[in-house]
């Protein structure tokens, strides 16, 4: 009777399959925009909470979060205002605001809240070069609490 060899994975590659994948929050109001935001991130191995306004991210007080993505024209709290409300309440992971033509004001703002500022449409890998960015300065954070 022939049986087949038992293949063990290596260790390295045990760990990278349970390791914890980067928790990527989007917010914008565009279904569009958001499914492809959704499987651009899941295809870089990224883990993605979809928002479609500023109050339902508010609302879900939810943790764990490596990089926030906000589109700045949204419905009701801008996401200026979003960003300077995660501000007030202290300790906000690493954002980046998107944004279609925006204005000088806008620039102005995500310049001196040192927040990058990506335009759509997206070019390149700008927008997941970001993402990585911060989620690889987001990990050393982690690692210390």
């Amino acid at each position: 009777m022939d049986t087949c060899p038992v293949q063990v994975a290596p260790v390295a590659v045990v760990r990278a399959r349970t390791a914890r994948r980067p928790l990527i929050a989007v917010v914008d109001d565009d279904p569009a925009v958001v499914r492809s935001l959704e499987f651009v991130l899941g295809a870089e191995g990224y883990r993605v909470a979809a928002y479609y306004s500023a109050q339902a991210f508010l609302q879900s007080a939810r943790r764990g979060i490596d990089c926030l993505v906000v589109d700045m024209r949204l419905p009701g709290m801008d996401g200026i205002q979003l960003l300077e409300a995660l501000d007030r309440r202290g300790s906000p992971p690493p954002r980046i605001l998107i944004a279609s033509n925006p204005s000088r004001q806008c620039r102005q703002w995500a310049a001196e809240a040192s927040v990058p500022l990506v335009e759509k449409p997206f070019l390149d890998e700008m927008l997941t070069d970001r993402i990585q960015a911060a989620v690889a300065d987001r990990a050393p954070r982690r690692a210390k609490s």
